[in-house]
Formats: structure tokens, sequence, C-alpha cells
């Protein structure tokens, strides 16, 4: 057995929880139970009987995190078996949904977070004798499960202490002072300093290396050794001769959480056409007035009769409200014991297959209601012609002037490469002399010849038809709901289904000012 002196460190030490009261709004169980086990922050850990002392004020959190409080300790007991406490729960959305998690099972553990001032490594496993207790939090996993209460406190002693068996006990406010070590006769006591910061805190034991062979120099060293006879030494070169293939087991896989993706939120061509507006929160159509012919003046005579002048007409453009959703099905193991972080890269990806679909929905529409234009060459001269041709023809049409432009990826790439006559960049130098615009390898967004530059991943990646548009944001009107989330549950085995939907409606108002790219 080896002694450390370290200094105090945070540990978060879990176990069941047993009880919910809804009326009353309280969680209680066991804490911790003494010389019992369990898989914590610094590893294997243990309490001795009567080794947690209370501070003035308990909070109860959620997973640890202090920005998370959902209560506080209300009462508690300190047992020969360890303690049991009570905790009133906050009225809010956080407390409410904790009462739930605990009595279905969602959330139903118990952990303590300490600062251990005195403990001995016994045999791989960290035995505290002494610590204070900083918070206990509810958590998904507890290490301990055994301890349990048997009753849920009810509305006549919801004040009252949670009862053991007639065990001597140390009750409510008292801070337990007993606080015995580890019983070893030759063991030293284990001292820390009281004034160091936690974040500056270091590991409470350590493990003595299964071979001291850590370094090309240490190798040489124990071979020259295990030539001369040392027993010791050869099974040190031996062990260093293993490798991951005939040692697998020592060659654990380590996961992040960021997980590899290729989904993206942006929507280029909607932020193209000024974005959307909101959706009326009922119907399947949105009619969108039109004039269709405008009045005409003419010169009238005094006392003249102006019928040589003609009216307005107009008609309405129907916009079909359409759905776009998307889904996943998840099963009940992967809810109750994946990483949190699991949800939120589940509905991140959701939202982004949402976002593309919308996107390419809206591309769709100014394919099918736009204008295509007047033929030209893929190169940088007839993408000069798409614009110097287009952008009037869009005024001419609409009498307002065309703000954007935007293209897939291989007109991107056209312009990155567009040279003068001596070489020298058109787009993507740094103010060159003569530049037509902006556009950088590191931006989805630039400028050509004046008119707003958006690249989209969701247009066609060829330079071809429909390639690019010239738009004027008035030209089209795209009415966007917000998207919602819906979880269901499968019956037969007990799966969960999430769907992210929203409902998008587009309709183009003038042709003219949708001008599509149109190859020679």
């Amino acid at each position: 057995m080896k002694t450390i002196k370290e200094n105090p460190i945070d540990i978060n030490f879990s176990i069941k929880v047993t009880a919910t009261d809804f009326p009353q709004r309280t969680i209680s169980g066991r804490i911790v139970t003494w010389n019992e086990t369990g898989s914590t922050s610094a590893g294997e850990t243990s309490f001795m009987p009567h080794s947690i002392t209370f501070g003035d004020s308990t909070k109860l959190l959620l997973e640890h995190r202090r920005e998370s409080p959902i209560g506080f300790l209300k009462s508690y007991k300190v047992g020969t078996e360890g303690i049991d406490a009570v905790f009133a729960i906050g009225n809010t959305t956080a407390g409410s949904d904790a009462l739930v998690e605990a009595s279905t099972g969602l959330r139903d553990g118990f952990s303590v977070g300490v600062m251990a001032d005195k403990y001995k490594n016994i045999d791989g496993v960290l035995v505290i004798s002494a610590s204070t207790l900083k918070e206990v939090s509810l958590v998904t996993d507890p290490a301990i499960a055994s301890a349990k209460v048997s009753v849920a406190a009810s509305q006549e002693d919801s004040d009252a202490d949670v009862v053991s068996d007639a065990l001597p006990s140390i009750e409510g406010e008292t801070q337990v002072e007993t606080t015995p070590t580890v019983p070893e006769a030759a063991a030293e006591t284990v001292e820390a300093s009281k004034e160091i910061k936690a974040e500056a805190a270091r590991p409470v034991y350590f493990t003595a290396p299964r071979s001291p062979i850590i370094t090309p120099g240490n190798y040489l060293e124990h071979t020259i050794r295990a030539k001369l006879g040392s027993e010791d030494s050869r099974q040190y070169v031996m062990a260093a001769d293993d490798s991951f293939t005939t040692n697998p087991a020592f060659s654990p896989v380590s996961y992040v959480r960021d997980v590899a993706q290729n989904t993206t939120a942006l929507r280029p061509v909607i932020d193209a056409c000024g974005g959307t507006r909101p959706l009326a929160t009922s119907g399947m159509v949105v009619s969108i007035p039109k004039i269709t012919a405008n009045s005409t003046a003419a010169t009238v005579a005094e006392g003249g009769d102006p019928t040589g002048t003609t009216q307005i007409t107009s008609a309405y453009i129907n916009a079909t409200v359409i759905k776009k959703m998307g889904f996943q099905r998840y099963s009940v193991e992967l809810l109750d014991r994946s990483d949190p972080s699991f949800y939120d890269i589940m509905l991140s990806n959701l939202r982004d297959a949402y976002a593309q679909a919308t996107d390419e929905y809206v591309i769709a529409q100014i394919t099918a209601g736009g204008t295509q234009a007047t033929a030209q060459d893929a190169t940088s001269a007839g993408l000069i012609g798409f614009v110097s041709s287009q952008a009037p023809a869009a005024y001419s049409a609409t009498k307002r002037v065309a703000r954007a432009m935007t293209s897939g990826v291989s007109v991107w790439q056209l312009l990155l490469s567009s040279v003068d006559t001596t070489g020298r960049p058109i787009y993507s130098a740094n103010l060159p002399m003569n530049a037509g615009g902006q556009s950088a390898p590191n931006s989805l967004k630039g400028n050509v010849m004046g008119l707003d530059y958006y690249v989209d991943a969701n247009m066609v990646s060829t330079t071809i038809d429909e390639s690019a548009f010239i738009i004027e944001p008035n030209s089209i009107e795209i009415f966007e709901s917000p998207a919602l989330t819906l979880s269901t549950n499968v019956p037969t085995t007990g799966e969960i289904e999430i769907a992210l939907y929203g409902y998008i409606a587009t309709g183009v108002t003038f042709a003219g000012g949708l001008r599509r790219f149109n190859l020679t």
C-alpha cells in the first residue's frame, strides 16, 4: 500500500435516486453509501463512515453544472450505512423536468461533489476519510444503484427526514464531526493544503508504472542488465517488446465529441433573394396580388375626357404551401446510454438537412419561373457578358435594378481562375487595378461587377444551364414558418422518432427579374 500526500480535489460520486414526490416537489434517496466502491472522476473511490461534512447550504444541480441548479437540500440523515437526503425542487421548467426524469428512470442517479481533504490509496481504491460536500447532482448514470429508499415522502411527512432503520445517525443541519482515517497501523495521515484552488488540484493518487522502460535510454540499460542475468530487467525488456498487435487490450479507442460531417445550414440563394417572410398560421395556399397592367397617363384638354388613358389590371399569383421534413429514429438504449451531445448533433444535422431542402426548393422555383438569359460561353468573358446583358434586362422587366448574383462551385472556380492579358487575377487578387469584383477562395460571398455574389453548393455544380442566376429580390416572394420538432414513440419496439419540419411557399412575381445563365 502506498500513501500519497496530495492537494484537495473535486470528486463526483454517483448513486441511485429512489423516490420522488410531485405534490411536495421533492426528490429523496441515498446520496452516498459508506465503504462501497464506485467509479468517480478520480477513479475507483469509496467513503468511510462519517467522512462527509455538510456546509451551510447545499444545492441540487443537473449533471454537476453550476449554471443548472434545480433545488436545494431540505433535510438529511447520516447513518451507519450512508447518507439519506431530501431535496426541495424549485418550481421551474428544469425542476419539473427533473421530477419527471427522476420518477420515470430517465435521470435517476445522485452524485455528490466533494472536496476530498483526507484520503489514501488502498489497493488501487481511493479511500476518503474526510471531505467537504460542495453540491449534489441529479445524473443520468449513477455509479452505485444498491442503496434505495423504500417510501417516498408524503404530504404529511414531507418536512421530515428520510428515516433509516433506527441506526445511530447525525441529522438535519448538524455537521459530521468524526472523520476517522483508514485503519492501517503503519499508514501515514494524508495531509493537504486548505487554500489551494480547485483548478490547481492534481490527481489524488497514482499507480506505479508496470515497467520502468519509458525512454530509449531505459530500454538500452535494461537490455544490458538482462544480458548480465537480471531477471527483472529481462521481464521489463520482454514487456517493452510487446506491441498493440499482440496486446490489443492495451490500445483503447479514444472517442471525441466533435462529429465529422459535411452538412451546412447556409442558404445562399434564399439570402440573395432577400430572405423569407413569415408564413401565415393557416391555409395551404398563399395568394400574392400582382399588377398585370399599369395605368397610363396622357395629355387631356381642359374639360376633356381622359378616356384615352388606361387603368391598372391585377391578378393573384398563388404559391402552394409545402412541407419539408427531416426524420430520425433511435432506440431506447441510445436515449438512455448515449453521450448527451448526441442530441445536439442529431438536431443540428436535421436542421442542416432542412436548410438544404428549402434552399433547393427555391432554386427549383427560380429555374422554373425565371427567364433564360442570352447564351454565353463558359469563360470569364462569357460571365462578363452574362452580367452586362442581363442586369439591364432585369431593370427593363421590373423597373428595379438587380442586386445579387448566385452560382454553383464551377462558376466560382471560373471566377477564381480569371486573369487579364498579363496574367493578373481579375477577381481573386487583393485590389488589382483592373478588378471586376472580388471573389476569394476563403469566402462564399463576394462581388461580381457590382452585384453581391453568393456561392451555393446546392446549385448546379458544373458550368451549364442554370449554373448562375442574376436576381432582383422583389421578383420573388418566399414565405416560411418556423422549423418545428415532433417526438413520438413506436409502441412495438419502444423506439423514439424525432421529426424536424417546416412549411414554405414560393411565388415568382416577375420572371424578368430572375435571369438564368444559358450556356452556348
